[in-house]
C-alpha cells in the first residue's frame, strides 16, 4: 500500500480541500496517510496565498523533499491550492522536480493529472476553475468525530483591494441545496461547520424558489443535528434575514466570524447581531498597516473592537498581494509604526477575550466533546458554543453539560454536570 504524505497551509476551507485530497487518492491509489515525507509515494502541499511571502515559504518547502526525488525518481510531488492557483506553470520552471500543479478547483483530477505525468513524462498543471464540478468526483466523506465541515460554495466575488482570494479560487458558485443536505444527513454528525470563502453570498433553490444563505440555514436547522457552525461571512451579505436566523434558531452557534478588516468603516450588521441574540461572540479579521492608512483609521479599528465587543481576532500586518489593486498603491507608514498597531490591537483584543472568558465562570455550558484533552490524557476536550476551547476531567462523548470553574489564557477549566 502507498504512502501519502500531505501538508496543509492556512485556513478551514484548506483544511477541508486537504481532507478530499487524501480522500481522493485513497480511492485512486489506495494511498494512507504518512507523517514522514521520507516514506512517501506521493507528496502534497495544499497551499495557501492569504499571508506574506507565502510563494517563498512553498519554495522553501518543496526545497526540503527535493532530494528525496533524486533519492526515488518514482515519488510524485505535486502543488495544489492558492499558491498552486496564483503561479501555475511559474512553480515547475522554478522547481523542475514538481510533477502536478493543480488549483482550488481541480483537486479531484489529482489522479488524472498524477497518472498523464506517469505516462507522458512531463509535467502537468490544471488551475482552471470548472464550476462545481470537483462535487461531483468527490468521494464520500470520512468522519472520525462528532463534528464536520461542509463546503456549500466556492470562490468570491467582492474584490477587495487587498484580496488575492477572487484569483486564485475564482467567482461565487453556490452548491445545489439537494447536495448539501444530502451530503449533512450521510455525515451521522452532531456538528457541521458549514464553509466557504463568502458563505452567506450562497443562492441556490429550495423548492423550485429562489433562496439565500439564510433560508438554507432554516432548512439545515431541521435536520438531525445539534448545532450549526459556519464561516466565513462578509459584511455586505449580512442580511436581516440572516440575523433574524441567529434569533431564530437554536441550533445556530452563538458564534459569528465577521472579518471587518478595518474600522474605518461602520459595519452595522455586527451590531444588529449582538440585539438579536445577546449572548453571541463576535469575532474578525484585522489589517493594520493597509497603505495610506492614518493614526484616525487605526484609533478607529481600535474603537470598533471595543465598541463590539470582538472575542477574538486574527489581525496581521498588510502585505502586498501580487495581482491585486492594492499591490500599487503608495505606503507611507513605516514598518515599525505598523509593527506598533499591531500590538496595541491585539493586545485590546486579547484582554476583551480574558474579560469575557472570565464571565463564563460558574456558567454551565453545553459542549461538544472533541476528544481526548491535549493537556492530560486523562481528561477531555470539549468545544462551547462561542468556541472556547474547555478541558474537564472524565469521559464522555456527544454533547454534555459542563459548568466552568477556572478562566485561562486560552481555554477554560470545567466539570461535568450530573444530570
Amino acid at each position: 500500500m502507498g504512502k501519502l504524505f500531505l501538508r496543509t497551509f492556512g485556513c478551514q476551507m484548506n483544511e477541508y480541500d486537504s481532507d478530499k485530497i487524501a480522500g481522493v487518492l485513497r480511492a485512486a491509489e489506495g494511498l494512507e496517510a504518512t507523517a514522514r515525507a521520507e516514506e512517501a509515494d506521493v507528496i502534497v502541499f495544499n497551499t495557501c496565498s492569504v499571508r506574506e511571502k507565502a510563494q517563498e515559504k512553498v519554495f522553501a518547502d518543496l526545497g526540503r523533499v527535493k532530494h528525496l526525488k533524486r533519492d526515488n525518481p518514482d515519488l510524485m510531488i505535486a502543488v495544489g491550492g492558492c499558491v498552486a492557483s496564483q503561479e501555475g506553470a511559474a512553480i515547475v520552471e522554478r522547481a523542475p522536480y514538481v510533477d502536478v500543479v493543480f488549483g482550488p478547483q481541480t483537486l479531484h483530477r489529482l489522479p488524472e493529472l498524477l497518472a498523464r505525468r506517469r505516462s507522458s513524462g512531463r509535467p502537468q498543471v490544471d488551475i482552471s476553475f470548472p464550476e462545481i464540478e470537483k462535487f461531483d468526483h468527490l468521494p464520500p466523506a470520512q468522519v472520525t468525530g462528532a463534528s464536520a465541515f461542509v463546503s456549500i460554495m466556492e470562490g468570491c466575488s467582492k474584490y477587495c483591494s487587498f484580496c488575492v482570494v477572487p484569483y486564485t479560487r475564482g467567482e461565487e458558485v453556490s452548491r445545489p441545496f439537494e447536495d448539501i443536505v444530502a451530503e449533512i444527513a450521510s455525515l451521522g454528525v452532531e456538528e457541521v461547520t458549514l464553509l466557504g470563502q463568502n458563505v452567506n453570498a450562497w443562492r441556490g433553490k429550495i423548492g423550485g424558489a429562489p433562496a439565500d444563505f439564510a433560508e438554507l440555514l432554516y432548512f439545515i436547522s431541521e435536520l438531525q443535528l445539534q448545532r450549526i457552525r459556519y464561516t466565513t461571512s462578509h459584511p455586505r451579505e449580512f442580511t436581516q434575514r440572516l440575523i433574524d436566523a441567529h434569533r431564530d434558531l437554536p441550533k445556530l452557534a452563538p458564534h459569528v466570524h465577521l472579518p471587518v478588516q478595518s474600522g474605518a468603516d461602520r459595519v452595522l450588521a455586527a451590531s444588529r447581531l449582538k440585539q438579536a441574540r445577546p449572548e453571541l461572540s463576535l469575532t474578525s479579521d484585522f489589517i493594520v498597516g493597509f497603505p495610506g492608512e492614518t493614526e484616525d483609521d487605526f484609533e478607529a479599528t481600535l474603537k470598533l473592537a471595543a465598541d463590539l465587543g470582538f472575542d477574538g481576532a486574527f489581525s496581521f500586518i498588510y502585505s502586498r498581494r501580487p495581482g491585486t489593486p492594492a499591490a500599487d498603491l503608495p505606503d507611507c507608514v513605516s514598518h515599525e509604526e505598523k509593527l506598533h498597531r499591531l500590538q496595541r490591537l491585539q493586545a485590546q483584543l486579547e484582554a476583551q477575550a480574558r474579560r469575557i472568558s472570565e464571565s463564563m465562570v460558574g456558567s454551565v455550558q453545553r459542549i461538544l466533546v472533541e476528544g481526548v484533552s491535549r493537556k492530560d490524557e486523562g481528561e477531555m476536550q470539549g468545544r462551547t458554543g462561542n468556541n472556547r476551547v474547555v478541558n474537564f476531567p472524565g469521559r464522555a462523548g456527544g454533547f454534555v453539560d459542563v459548568r466552568i470553574a477556572a478562566a485561562l489564557s486560552h481555554s477554560l477549566r470545567g466539570e461535568l454536570v450530573a444530570k
